[in-house]
């Protein structure tokens, strides 16, 4: 009975190991294959100057994009970090646009809630009331593509 504690115990330390020690990938492409074998992933990209986390089909709010229509089809090219549950690549301060593909779609321009701002100056009879609406724009994020060797156009 002691001999099967102690298999179990060097079973539970060895299992322990595993977990704790960090795997790391021998090249930056052999990570992305990794990256890609995995069932999700999720990017980290600079949208409209802040950063979101990402993932496909996510329902992106940002505030209004002033030039692009409903129905446009955005490229996010400030990529930081990409990655899945088990491997995550961050870029130095970004990840190269050749190497990661990621698309919005733009699904409507809208406004946010009715804010009421209240400027009142005591004692003096001055009291304001003012009504905003801030303007948004949503965003429908693609298909996340991570590519094995960047396609280099000869011209």
């Amino acid at each position: 009975m002691a001999s099967i504690s102690r298999l179990a115990a060097s079973f539970r330390a060895a299992s322990r190991a595993l977990h704790t020690q960090p795997v790391s990938p021998p090249s930056t492409p052999a990570a992305l294959s990794l990256i890609r074998s995995q069932p999700s992933q999720y990017v980290v990209a600079s949208v409209a100057g802040r950063k979101y986390l990402l993932a496909p089909r996510d329902l992106l709010t940002v505030p209004r994009l002033r030039e692009v229509r409903v129905g446009d089809v955005l490229k996010l090219s400030e990529i930081h970090e990409v990655g899945s549950r088990e491997y995550t690549i961050r870029g130095n301060p970004l990840v190269p646009p050749e190497r990661v593909r990621v698309e919005a779609t733009v699904v409507e321009h809208t406004k946010g809630q009715m804010e009421v701002i209240f400027k009142k100056k005591r004692r003096k009879g001055y009291q304001r009331t003012i009504k905003h609406k801030q303007t948004y724009t949503r965003l429908r994020i693609g298909p996340i593509e991570v590519v094995d060797q960047p396609e280099y156009q000869s011209s």
